[in-house]
């Protein structure tokens, strides 16, 4: 089983993280694809900087950078494991993700660093949860503590 992984660097999303690790340890079969996705810079980044090239190396460091935690967690508990950073819609570029790696599943925290956005626009997780053809676990913070083990 390939499990998809979006990652924004928040706590919950290290959170959804464990959770798979706990799943895989538990005995699931399988990798992982550790994705983040960078919108795409706005039109006050393009006046500013002039350089598209350099928001684009700016953005791929700080999605290699989201993604430094859950490799660590990943690489303690021995799971193998693909990495992507893409730029686009989050809900729908992690869909994409998911089809291009041929995932089987999502966990995904249900709140990350945007929360701002997510209160605007809906939920990253639920745009997710009703667009992917695969099976979707949303890892909420209030869930957390009703699985960690005793």
């Amino acid at each position: 089983m390939k499990i998809l992984l979006p990652v924004d660097g928040s706590e919950l999303s290290l959170e959804a993280v464990r959770f798979a690790v706990r799943m895989l340890l538990a005995g699931l079969h399988g990798d992982a694809v550790l994705a983040n996705v960078q919108e795409k810079a706005n039109l006050y980044e393009l006046l500013v900087v002039h350089d598209p090239e350099r928001i684009q190396r700016a953005s791929a460091e700080a999605g290699l950078h989201a993604l430094v935690g859950a490799q660590a967690l990943l690489d303690a508990a021995g799971v193998a494991y693909e990495c992507e950073v893409a730029q686009g819609d989050p809900a729908h570029t992690i869909v994409d993700i998911a089809e291009r790696f041929g995932c089987d599943l999502i966990v995904m925290g249900a709140r990350g660093n945007s929360a701002l956005r997510s209160a605007m626009l809906g939920s990253v997780s639920n745009e997710v949860l009703h667009a992917s053809a695969v099976p979707v676990v949303i890892v909420k913070p209030d869930a957390l503590m009703a699985v960690e083990p005793e």
